[in-house]
C-alpha cells in the first residue's frame, strides 16, 4: 500500500491510495469465510458451499465491498493522523481493476499565517444611550398597536386605514372578475406607494394607481369604500402593568422597563456588529488560501440552514448551487475566520471554560426561548455534539473579550455608524 500526494494549491491537495491484490488478500479472505457461512445453496449443507464457488458466483460484490472498506480503513487510520486534512474530504475516483486499487481523494490542508500585530487593527464600536424621545417613541407605538379602528367621514390622510375595492386594468378597461377587496394603512411605511394617490380622497372616490416600478408596473383602479382613524390606548397604570406582563405597576415603571429594553437591545446589537466588524477587520488583514473542499463545507452548511427554517425542505423554487455561488464570498470569510479563531485560541492560551461559563450561557438561552434552565440543561446533557457546539461560543465569545483589550477601538455614536455603513454599502 502506496499513499500519495501531490499539491493543487497550498492548500488543497490530490490525495491517491495505491495497493494490490496482496494488500487486500487477508481481508478478501476472512470476507469469503463470512460469506461463506450465510449462503444456502442447492446441493450444500447451509454454510458448506466450498469457498471456489462462493468466489465465482459472489466474488465482484464481495470484493468490491472490502475495497471500499479498506479505502476507508486507511484514509481514517493513515491518512488523517499523517495530514491532519481539514473540511469534508472528497472522494475523486475509487477503481479496483487487475488486481489494482487507486482510491484519489480531495483532501484540504490547514492554512499557514502569521496573526498580525492586534495592536494595529481598529475597529468602530457603536455606542447609544438611549434618549426620553425614543421611549416616547416606542410608548406610542404600544398604545397605537392597542388601540382601535373607528370609522370616520372625512377625507383621508396619512393617519387613516382605507379599505378599497382594487379592480385590474387591462388595457385601461376594469378586469371587474378579479376584483379584490384589500385595506390599506397608511401609517405603514409598505403603503408608502398608495399613499399621494389615495390622500384628500373620501367613500366613494374612484383612484387610479400603478403599483410597482420601471417596467413591470400594475393599473388598478381603487374604490374607496371605508376610511378608519386609529384611537390610541389610553396610558393608564392599568394599561402599563397588562402590556408588561405585570413587570411595571404603573406609568413611570413602565417607561422605565422600555427605556432598559431598548438599552439592552442597542447593547447586544453593538456587540454583534463589533464582532462582525472585528471579524472583517482580521480577515482584510490577513491574506491566506481557504481549501476548497472547506469553502464548500461551509457552503452546504448555508444550505442545511435554509432548510431547517423551512421547516426541514428547501423551497420548492430553491436554486441551490446558484445560492452556494452567490454566497461563495460569505463562505470564504466564514472559512477564514474559523482558522483565524483557532490561531487567537492558541494566543490566548489561557482561556478556560468553567461551570459557571456554561450556566450563565444556558440561563440566557432558556430566558430566549422561555424555558425552564433545567430542560434547558437535559437538552444539551442529552446531546454531546450539541453540548461541543456551546462550548465552542463560548470559548469564541472570550476569544472576543480578549480582543478587546489587544485591538483598537473607535466609539462613534448611532448616526455616525449608520453613515459609514451605508457608505461601505454603497462602495
Amino acid at each position: 500500500m502506496e499513499i500519495t500526494v501531490n499539491d493543487i494549491t497550498a492548500v488543497d491537495k490530490e490525495l491517491i491510495i495505491s495497493a494490490d491484490r496482496e494488500d487486500l488478500e487477508p481481508k478478501f479472505k476472512e470476507a469469503y469465510k463470512k460469506y461463506r457461512g450465510q449462503i444456502n445453496m442447492p446441493g450444500f449443507r447451509p454454510g458448506k458451499v466450498p469457498i471456489k464457488i462462493v468466489r465465482k458466483r459472489f466474488g465482484d460484490e464481495i470484493e468490491q465491498e472490502e475495497v471500499s472498506k479498506y479505502v476507508q480503513e486507511v484514509f481514517e487510520n493513515e491518512v488523517v493522523p499523517e495530514y491532519e486534512p481539514v473540511g469534508e474530504s472528497e472522494m475523486l475516483e475509487l477503481n479496483w481493476e487487475n488486481d489494482e486499487l487507486e482510491a484519489k481523494f480531495k483532501i484540504g490542508a490547514r492554512p499557514e499565517f502569521e496573526l498580525t500585530d492586534l495592536s494595529e487593527i481598529e475597529v468602530d464600536r457603536l455606542v447609544h444611550d438611549v434618549t426620553d424621545e425614543e421611549v416616547e417613541e416606542e410608548l406610542d407605538r404600544q398604545l397605537k398597536q392597542q388601540g382601535n379602528w373607528e370609522e370616520v367621514e372625512e377625507e383621508i390622510t396619512e393617519d387613516n386605514r382605507v379599505t378599497v375595492d382594487a379592480i385590474p386594468l387591462e388595457d385601461g378597461e376594469p378586469d371587474e372578475e378579479n376584483k379584490t377587496e384589500e385595506t390599506i394603512d397608511l401609517t405603514k411605511e409598505e403603503s408608502e406607494q398608495f399613499r399621494d394617490d389615495l390622500l384628500g380622497h373620501e367613500v366613494g372616490d374612484e383612484v387610479d394607481v400603478e403599483i410597482g416600478h420601471d417596467d413591470h408596473t400594475h393599473s388598478f383602479k381603487l374604490i374607496v369604500k371605508k376610511v378608519e382613524k386609529l384611537h390610541k390606548a389610553d396610558l393608564t397604570d392599568e394599561f402599563a402593568k397588562q402590556a408588561s406582563d405585570g413587570e411595571a405597576k404603573n406609568v413611570d415603571e413602565f417607561k422605565s422597563l422600555i427605556k432598559s429594553k431598548i438599552q439592552n437591545y442597542y447593547d447586544q446589537s453593538a456587540d454583534d456588529l463589533f464582532k462582525n466588524d472585528i471579524i472583517d477587520s482580521l480577515v482584510d488583514k490577513h491574506d491566506f488560501e481557504v481549501p476548497e473542499v472547506f469553502k464548500k463545507q461551509v457552503q452546504n452548511q448555508y444550505v442545511e440552514r435554509v432548510k431547517q427554517q423551512s421547516q426541514g425542505q428547501l423551497p420548492p423554487d430553491f436554486d441551490e448551487e446558484e445560492y452556494k455561488e452567490n454566497m461563495e464570498d460569505r463562505a470564504i470569510r466564514d472559512a477564514k475566520w474559523f482558522f483565524l479563531n483557532e490561531e487567537l485560541q492558541e494566543k490566548f492560551d489561557d482561556i478556560e471554560i468553567k461551570p459557571e461559563d456554561i450556566d450563565q450561557h444556558l440561563e440566557a438561552e432558556a430566558s430566549r426561548y422561555g424555558i425552564e434552565v433545567d430542560q434547558m440543561r437535559n437538552m444539551f446533557a442529552q446531546n454531546p455534539q450539541q453540548l461541543e457546539s456551546l462550548r465552542n461560543s463560548i470559548r469564541e465569545d472570550k476569544v472576543f473579550d480578549r480582543l478587546k483589550d489587544e485591538v483598537k477601538i473607535k466609539e462613534i455614536d448611532k448616526e455616525t455608524y449608520q453613515e459609514k455603513h451605508d457608505e461601505d454599502i454603497e462602495a
